[in-house]
């Protein structure tokens, strides 16, 4: 038997009509942009504040989308009235460059002057000193948390609330309880309630921490007096209550808490009621002005911990990005008049208020049996602190304060 061996087929036949691969650069990435440099080890698409970048900066500048700068198709969405996205008139105060007008944006402008110089307005100076992002937020509170949850655990082991007599127990269950009220309504009804409506995610943000402070404080006396109501005989849980509602040492200052989340379309004016007239003359006055100034002869060394960390939320932490939003805007190159006036009118609207309300807690500075500082020399200094805090803003001090 022969094997045969098979001869290729030399037929020829015609080719394929298979679609070849063209490259014209029109596919992704094809495009160098200004951040397309593999080297690259910072965003170039804003400035800094100062000469290096910060990580703070990277996670928070621009995140906000702006027409004005590179959204090039206009805002994606809007509100029932007609208003879209973030917009500027959202408070009376104003940063250069607001009043241009915006660009115009959709379908077939070709970006309608996609080329402006970064920043387009004033707003997107603002930087907040604390550097204050997503990821600290939860690594200061729970430090906060951590730190005033051994002091009260230290104290229950030592038996350190038996030193208290029955006036400081009423004076804590009461007054110092009604105080997580303020600091529930304004964390979440003035600071969260804007924190939608600023300007930039820089203000946006600072708002958001702001809001995450009052808030924690607020838990953190909630859960103190719980564990005040369990260690001390007597203690009334439940006294702060009545005493918000219906103590008339309280009445006023509830009545400006209360007003602060009703400011209407202007986020700045509920950001400057608070942090420059309200905290100042009522929160630090009774805060550092009476509570952590008589505790201590009332043998209690725990509560002034307590009060303490929302003492320092403020003063070293809150207070200055309220400085440092505000202050530029006294010498912004094209609204610097418009926004003095502006805030020279909020002044001349909340400090007889805050000052009137202040007075109404007079009586709670002899409930003690071991007394603070008289009332009108905490009042005075608070008056001084207040002062101080205008000038740093370049404004005049209202002649109620100076009266």
């Amino acid at each position: 038997m022969t094997a045969t061996t098979e001869r290729p087929d030399t037929t020829e036949r015609p080719p394929r009509s298979v679609p070849k691969v063209s490259f014209t650069d029109a596919e992704a990435g094809a495009k160098d942009f200004p951040d397309s440099d593999p080297g690259a080890r910072h965003f170039n698409y804003y400035k800094p504040a100062k000469r290096k970048q910060t990580h703070y900066e990277d996670v928070t500048v621009e995140v906000q989308p702006d027409p004005r700068h590179y959204l090039s198709q206009g805002w994606i969405y809007g509100f029932a009235d007609g208003q879209t996205g973030y917009p500027l008139n959202w408070t009376k105060l104003k940063a250069w460059g607001v009043d241009d007008p915006p660009p115009v944006r959709g379908v077939g402008t070709g970006g309608g002057g996609a080329g402006l110089d970064w920043p387009a307005h004033g707003w997107h100076w603002f930087r907040d000193p604390n550097e204050e992002w997503e990821q600290t937020i939860y690594r200061n509170n729970a430090n906060v948390v951590r730190q005033v949850n051994q002091n009260i655990e230290n104290a229950r082991n030592a038996k350190a609330f038996d030193q208290w007599s029955r006036n400081w127990i009423r004076f804590v269950e009461r007054s110092v309880g009604a105080w997580m009220h303020v600091e529930h309504i304004l964390g979440l009804y003035v600071f969260a309630g804007n924190e939608r409506s600023g300007p930039t995610n820089m203000h946006n943000t600072v708002m958001a921490v702001n809001s995450a402070h009052k808030i924690r404080f607020a838990q953190d006396l909630a859960l103190y007096n719980m564990t005040l109501t369990e260690e001390v005989d007597g203690f009334d849980g439940t006294a702060h209550l009545a005493a918000w509602n219906d103590d008339g040492a309280w009445q006023g200052v509830r009545e400006v808490t209360e007003a602060l989340p009703a400011i209407e379309d202007d986020w700045g004016e509920a950001m400057f009621a608070t942090n420059v007239v309200f905290e100042p003359l009522i929160g630090e006055l009774f805060r550092s002005g009476l509570v952590m100034q008589a505790a201590p002869g009332n043998g209690d060394f725990v509560t002034p911990t307590v009060v303490g960390v929302g003492e320092y939320d403020y003063a070293l932490r809150d207070l200055a990005w309220t400085k440092a939003c505000f202050g530029p805007l006294v010498q912004d190159r094209e609204f610097a008049d418009h926004n003095r006036q502006v805030m020279q009118d909020w002044l001349s609207a909340w400090v007889p208020r805050a000052l009137a309300a202040a007075r109404t807690l007079q009586p709670l500075w002899s409930q003690p049996d071991a007394r603070p500082p008289r009332f009108e020399d905490s009042l005075e200094i608070a008056k001084n602190r207040f002062s101080g805090i205008l000038s740093d803003l370049g404004l005049e001090t209202p002649k109620e304060v100076v009266l």
